[in-house]
């Protein structure tokens, strides 16, 4: 799952949140050297990220993808699953999806000290182009996936998928939101374990 996703599995603890939202740079262990609720937050991701890449229904979505894009396509699923989440926010959410964002931009920089210097670095891009709210469009997805493509220098074609997307939008959206679902309790019931082990 992409950023979106990420925060949102998270629950209402802003530390949790952070730790979730940086955890793709905090290798191995290293985890350990930040304060118990940024360790869950970390945890989680990874629980999230091994479960997402192991379920049916995401490898059937990447599957779609596979022939063109080979080992890109679960990050290309992952960005246009973020586009049904922002896009169907109100199943998900009682609050306004600007709402919820700010608020996380707030924490964000509330919290900046704590921060890896490369997610420092990308955060004046990301409120500044407003990343997270832009995935509920097609042409705020458009934008996500032009810039993956310019990050391996054009080798993946990401940017191309956009045409996928649109032939496919109700196939990829049911996955979606058949997924999703299912994700959403698994990840309720690892935060819980993850509070459990290492509040105690």
């Amino acid at each position: 799952m992409n950023y979106l996703a990420h925060i949102y599995l998270s629950g209402d603890n802003d530390l949790i949140t952070i730790g979730n939202f940086i955890a793709d740079g905090i290798k191995g262990k290293s985890y350990k050297k930040y304060s118990t609720n940024i360790q869950i937050g970390i945890l989680l991701h990874r629980h999230i990220d091994s479960y997402t890449d192991a379920h049916k229904t995401f490898r059937l979505s990447t599957k779609r993808l596979h022939k063109k894009y080979g080992h890109y396509s679960g990050v290309i699923v992952d960005i246009l699953y973020d586009h049904f989440l922002a896009k169907n926010w109100d199943r998900y959410s009682d609050i306004p999806l600007n709402e919820y964002i700010e608020k996380f931009y707030d924490s964000l920089e509330a919290n900046y000290d704590i921060l890896p210097v490369r997610i420092q670095k990308m955060m004046p891009y990301m409120l500044t182009d407003n990343w997270l709210l832009s995935y509920a469009s097609i042409d705020g997805i458009s934008r996500v996936l032009d810039g993956m493509n310019r990050r391996t220098k054009n080798r993946s074609s990401m940017n191309e998928a956009i045409v996928e997307l649109e032939t496919f939008y109700s196939e990829f959206e049911n996955e979606f939101s058949a997924f999703f679902d299912e994700l959403i309790m698994s990840s309720k019931k690892k935060l819980e374990t993850l509070k459990q082990e290492l509040y105690d």
